[in-house]
Order: C-alpha cells, then sequence, then structure tokens
C-alpha cells in the first residue's frame, strides 16, 4: 500500500477531470507550474543579491552612525503603524 499504479493515477485524473473541467484543470497546471518557477526564480534572485552585498552589510552594517539607524528604524515603525 503506498504505491499508486497506472489504474489509480487513471482514476484520479478522471475524477479530477469531472470535478473540475478539461479547462480548468489546463489553468490550475499553469498556475502551478508559473508558481513553482517564480519560487525558483526568487531563490536564486536573493542568492545573487547576497552576492553583490558589501562585507559591512552581510555582517550587520556595522558602521559606527547608531544614530541614524536608530533614526531609520523609527521612521519604518511608523510607516509600518500607518499600514
Amino acid at each position: 500500500m503506498g504505491r499508486l499504479g497506472l489504474t489509480e493515477i487513471l482514476i484520479i485524473v478522471g475524477v479530477a477531470l469531472l470535478f473540475f473541467g478539461a479547462g480548468r484543470l489546463a489553468d490550475l497546471g499553469k498556475g502551478l507550474g508559473e508558481g513553482i518557477r517564480n519560487f525558483k526564480k526568487g531563490l536564486t534572485d536573493d542568492d545573487d543579491d547576497q552576492d553583490k552585498l558589501p562585507e559591512a552589510k552581510k555582517k550587520g552594517d556595522d558602521d559606527g552612525d547608531d544614530k541614524a539607524d536608530e533614526k531609520a528604524d523609527k521612521e519604518e515603525d511608523k510607516k509600518d503603524d500607518k499600514d
């Protein structure tokens, strides 16, 4: 038990076809494929962005200007509170 044979797969596809219809199944497959493609693209873009960051940013942006950092954090908090 646990393995799907050809008969079981055909039954599942048939039930899905009856339930959703052919056009809807095609749209679901297309959407799923685009979602996976965008997810993979996002992962590779994120890795590329990390490689482009300067060393100071990777280590935590310790540039000695703590007051400016605190001011920027407060401004971000104000923006979040408005939303």
